[in-house]
Parts: structure tokens; C-alpha cells; sequence
């Protein structure tokens, strides 16, 4: 059953993978279906074991458990007012691009593979020569993701892509941009079980941005705590630091001082 699994995904590259698996009885409950649990940093418990078949389950719990909570705690008068996630772009940049074609179409098939969505060329806007780039040459491929496909996605980076992650110890919450949208990067994709061991190449990595209707980074960073996001224990968006102005080596010479004075 793998083995035709695994070939038929290898012919057919751009067909979306299976959302859910069931496992004998002998790894799960008593029906034979894993009971799957995410709690959040609040101890929440986000997928129960009514919802481990669901399709879009993540996106269940948000309007269902997550909206409600965040309601309460920033005292949100409109419904509107709650942040939520807007799209997801999923980048990857390829060197080599313009010399290896076979390369690009590899990285296209995965990229389709991982997100359920064909993903796009990304070419130069200007030419620069120290890098020997060209105007309008394919640098690298982009994807955005919005809708139930952009749940999906999310929902298997969250609880498959980064524990799987070599030495993972969570994520940092210091990547926050200032208006509520997050960035991470992977150095492997090999970490989503989409993507078969035997049929991989050349490693190859992909920076995932969250973009976010939130206000400020403290509501955007407690509504991806809340969708179990693995923020490490502890921590929280870090705050503007008022740093102080460099002082310079003609600072501390006493003698220009003197002539100044003079």
C-alpha cells in the first residue's frame, strides 16, 4: 500500500496529500483512530478527539474556541476587531536557477507538494552585476496561501513540520515585524512527510510569513499561541529597546576637547 501510494504521488506531483491517517488498534484507542492533543501555552486543549477527523480543524477551533478568547482578553467591542490570519506567503530561493532547470522543476514539484498550491517564479527586478544577476532572471518560486488551503497548511507546519524539526526547541517569538505579521524559516524541507527521503536532492530551505489583520505584535503573538504555535517557554514579542548613541573615538581624545574649548 505504500509502495503504490508513493508512486502515485510521484506521478501526479500537484494532487493535495491525505489530511488525515488512521493507525491499527494497536497504536490507537479502542476504534482504531489516534487521539491527537495540542495545548497551547494557556493549557487550552485545541484538537480533541471529536475534532482529530475534521478537515479544516484548525480553522473549527479558531472560530469556535480561539475568537471567543480573544474577545475577552483585549475587550473587543466588534466582532471584526479579533485578528485572524490573512494569507501566508512560503518562499524559497534558488541559486542556481538559470543553470539548472531540472533543479527548478524539482523544487516547483515539492513546493506543490508541501503547500497544495502550484507555486509561482520569483525574478530579479534589477540587474546586479556583483552578484552576476540579470533583470528578470528566475532567482527562486513563491507561494500564497489563503482560504482553507492556507488552514491546512498552517495546521501541518504547526504539529508535523516544526517537531519534526532536527534540535527543535521552539521557535522565537522575537521575529515579529512591529505590525503583527511573523516570519520563520526552515532549513530543510524534508521535515513534512510529504516529501519522500528516497526522491530528495540537493537540500533546500523556505521562510514561511504569517500575515495578520492584528494591530500590535502582542495580539498577533497570542493568536498563534492559541493555534499551538511552539513559541519557546518563557518568552514573549520583545519590546523597543531605546539603545544609546555610539560614542566615537574623537569622544574621548582630550585633546581635541582642549583645542575646542580654546
Amino acid at each position: 500500500m505504500a509502495l503504490s501510494a508513493s508512486s502515485f504521488i510521484s506521478h501526479f506531483p500537484a494532487v493535495c496529500p491525505v489530511k488525515s491517517v488512521r493507525l491499527p488498534p494497536a497504536f490507537g484507542n479502542r476504534h482504531g483512530v489516534l487521539s491527537v492533543k495540542a495545548e497551547a501555552a494557556s493549557g487550552i486543549v485545541l484538537v480533541e478527539k471529536s475534532e482529530a477527523d475534521k478537515v479544516n480543524r484548525l480553522k473549527t477551533s479558531y472560530y469556535e474556541k480561539i475568537v471567543p478568547l480573544l474577545k475577552e482578553e483585549f475587550n473587543y467591542t466588534n466582532l471584526h476587531q479579533v485578528p485572524k490570519i490573512e494569507k501566508i506567503v512560503v518562499n524559497c530561493g534558488i541559486g542556481d536557477a538559470a543553470q539548472n532547470s531540472k533543479g527548478l522543476d524539482a523544487a516547483i514539484n515539492d513546493m506543490a507538494l508541501i503547500t497544495g498550491q502550484r507555486p509561482v517564479k520569483t525574478k530579479a527586478k534589477n540587474a546586479i552585476a556583483t552578484f552576476k544577476i540579470r533583470e528578470n532572471q528566475t532567482l527562486g518560486i513563491a507561494v500564497t496561501l489563503r482560504g482553507n488551503v492556507m488552514y491546512a497548511f498552517l495546521d501541518r507546519f504547526i504539529n508535523l513540520g516544526l517537531p519534526r524539526t532536527r534540535d527543535f526547541q521552539g521557535v522565537s517569538p522575537n521575529s515579529f515585524d512591529g505590525h503583527g505579521n511573523y516570519s520563520v524559516g526552515l532549513k530543510e524541507q524534508s521535515v513534512f512527510p510529504e516529501l519522500s527521503y528516497d526522491a530528495l536532492g540537493k537540500p533546500r530551505g523556505m521562510d514561511v510569513c504569517i500575515t495578520t489583520t492584528a494591530q500590535t505584535d502582542k495580539e498577533a503573538f497570542k493568536l498563534l499561541a492559541l493555534m499551538g504555535m511552539p513559541f519557546r517557554e518563557g518568552a514573549g514579542p520583545a519590546t523597543t529597546v531605546v539603545r544609546k548613541k555610539k560614542l566615537k573615538s574623537h569622544h574621548f581624545n582630550t585633546k581635541t576637547k582642549q583645542k575646542s574649548r580654546r
